[in-house]
C-alpha cells in the first residue's frame, strides 16, 4: 500500500545532490556531440583547467571520451544522464504512490550496500538507488560489475514485506521474469534467463541480478533487488570484460537502436514493482511459465557447482520452489544454488 500520509507533492519530490564537477561535464556531453573546453568554463563557472582534470577523470571511470582540436571533448558513447524526475514520469500509473523514492548519485561504492544501510521502506512501497559508477559495484559471490558512467544501469530496489515469503529463495528468478517482461516492452525480444540470475543474448550477459535480505527471527523482512543492464559500454569495456573470461553484450548492440536509460530504468521498476506484489501475494507460480520459455538452459549439457555438490548432466528446468534440476547418469539432481556452465554440444 502506499505510505499513509504521503501527498502527491511529496511523493513527485525526488532527493537533490549537489553534483561534481565531473558529473556536470558527463551531464552536458550525454547528448554525443563536440562541446569545446571554453565552452564548458563558461557554463560550469570554472576554469579550462577544471574541465581538463574532469574530463581526465571520466576517462579513468572507463568513458571514452574524443578530444579534437578547435572541436573540444565527445563522448563515444553516448547515453543521458539518470534523471529521477524523468525516470518518474515514465513509470506505470499504478506503481508510481509505491515508489516513495528515487535518488541518482554520480559515484558510489554499491547501490545495494548502500540501501541495506537505510531503514527499511514501508510495507508495499519501495525505494530506488543507481549510480552512474559504482566504485565497489558486485554481482553474486562478491564478482566484480564493470560499468562505466552512461553505459549501463546500476538499480537497486528495496522492499519490505510483512514477513518472509515462503518462496524467498526463488525471488532471483521473479526479478529475471520482470527484467523479460520490461525488456520485450521496449522491442528487446531475444533476451533469455540463465538459471540463476543472468540475463542473457544469445550466449553474451546482457545484464544480472542480486538479491540481499535483511530480516528479523520474527517479522518483516527488507530485500534490496540490485539489476545490472548493460545499454552502452562501447568495444574497449566489452573486451575488457571478455579479457576476463564473460562474453558480454549491450542493448546497443543487439537492441532496437538507441535507448533512453531513463525509460529503461523505469520499465525495469514498474515490472518489478508489479512483480514483487504478485509475489507476495502469489509465490513463484503465476511466474514460472514466462520463466521456462525464456530458460536458456533447458536441454542443455551443463556442469553444475552448489552447495549441493557438483553435477554433470542435462539441465531439466526449474522446479516449483525455484531450483533448478539436472538430469545426470545417477538420476535428477536438485541444486538451490550455484554456478552453470554449458558445455560444449558432442
Amino acid at each position: 500500500m502506499p505510505r499513509a500520509g504521503a501527498s502527491t507533492s511529496a511523493v513527485r519530490r525526488e532527493l537533490k545532490t549537489t553534483q561534481p564537477l565531473v558529473a556536470q561535464v558527463f551531464a552536458r556531453l550525454a547528448d554525443g556531440r563536440f562541446h569545446s573546453g571554453e565552452e564548458l568554463a563558461r557554463t560550469l563557472g570554472v576554469s579550462r583547467s577544471a574541465i581538463w582534470k574532469a574530463a581526465s577523470a571520466l576517462r579513468e571511470l572507463g568513458a571514452t571520451l574524443h578530444a579534437v582540436k578547435n572541436r573540444g571533448y565527445r563522448l563515444v558513447q553516448s547515453g543521458e544522464a539518470l534523471d529521477p524526475t524523468k525516470i518518474r514520469e515514465h513509470l506505470g500509473r499504478e506503481v508510481r504512490d509505491r515508489v516513495a523514492k528515487i535518488e541518482a548519485v554520480w559515484s558510489i561504492l554499491s547501490t545495494n550496500t548502500a540501501l541495506l544501510g537505510r531503514a527499511n521502506p514501508n510495507t508495499g512501497t519501495s525505494e530506488a538507488l543507481l549510480a552512474e559508477y559504482q566504485s565497489a559495484g558486485r554481482g553474486r559471490r562478491g564478482r566484480a560489475w564493470l560499468a562505466p558512467p552512461g553505459g549501463a544501469i546500476c538499480l537497486s530496489l528495496s522492499w519490505t514485506f510483512p514477513e518472509v515469503p515462503q518462496d524467498l529463495g526463488a525471488l532471483g528468478l521473479v526479478i529475471g521474469v520482470c527484467a523479460i517482461r520490461a525488456l520485450t516492452g521496449l522491442g528487446v525480444a531475444a533476451a533469455r534467463l540463465k538459471w540463476p540470475n543472468d540475463l542473457l543474448i544469445g550466449e553474451k550477459k546482457l545484464g544480472g541480478v542480486l538479491i540481499e535480505l535483511r530480516a528479523e527471527s520474527a517479522g518483516p523482512a527488507c530485500v534490496v533487488i540490485g539489476i545490472g543492464l548493460n545499454v552502452a559500454l562501447g568495444a574497449a569495456v566489452l573486451k575488457e570484460i571478455a579479457s576476463a573470461g564473460t562474453a558480454a553484450t549491450d542493448l546497443a548492440s543487439a537492441g532496437p537502436g538507441t535507448v533512453s536509460r531513463n525509460v529503461v530504468t523505469a520499465a525495469l521498476i514498474t515490472h518489478c514493482v508489479r512483480g514483487l506484489v504478485e509475489f507476495e501475494r502469489q509465490g513463484l507460480k503465476p511466474f514460472m511459465e514466462e520463466w521456462r520459455a525464456a530458460d536458456a538452459l533447458r536441454g542443455r549439457p551443463v556442469n553444475v557447482s552448489g552447495a549441493e555438490g557438483t553435477a554433470r548432466g542435462l539441465a531439466r528446468g526449474i522446479d516449483l520452489h525455484g531450483a533448478l534440476l539436472v538430469e545426470t547418469p545417477q538420476g535428477l539432481k536438485r541444486f538451490i544454488s550455484g554456478d552453470v556452465t554449458v558445455r560444449p554440444q558432442a
